[in-house]
């Protein structure tokens, strides 16, 4: 496995290890109402799309760096599809879960989102300073 992927990897089980845990602690303070029988699976959920992101993102900067634009466009455009349909279709067949299951969508959006961008743009960086020191 590509060195970078594998520390992307190894840094996203951690964070979704930590807020899975961070989790579980706010579960016996909060109240339950707040949390969705469905969360665990939106961990996976979260971090397969993450993983799977970073991987296109990571092989199409390796390439060609006028071809990660193109990738990041497409990916974020197809996750955002893909999140928009799991919230609709979860929330007209769980309607009586369903404000618990957006709160812990949209959370975990904002975690994974910032997550990742912070990510990618360590990886964008350090294969721009890469590209530099071989061509000087």
């Amino acid at each position: 496995m590509n060195p970078v992927v594998s520390s992307f990897a190894k840094r996203l089980l951690f964070v979704t290890l930590a807020f899975g845990i961070l989790s579980i602690a706010l579960y016996f303070v909060l109240p339950k109402t707040w949390f969705s029988p469905s969360l665990p699976f939106l961990f996976i959920f979260y971090f397969a799309c993450s993983f799977l992101s970073f991987i296109l993102l990571s092989s199409s900067l390796e390439t060609r760096s006028k071809r990660f634009i193109s990738v990041f466009m497409l990916t974020t455009a197809i996750k955002l599809f893909l999140f928009i349909t799991v919230m609709i279709i979860y929330s007209f067949l769980n309607r009586k879960d369903a404000v618990a299951f957006l709160l812990n969508f949209f959370i975990l959006y904002l975690v994974y989102t910032v997550f990742e961008v912070v990510q990618i743009i360590s990886l964008s960086k350090s294969s721009s300073a890469v590209k530099k020191r071989n061509e000087g």
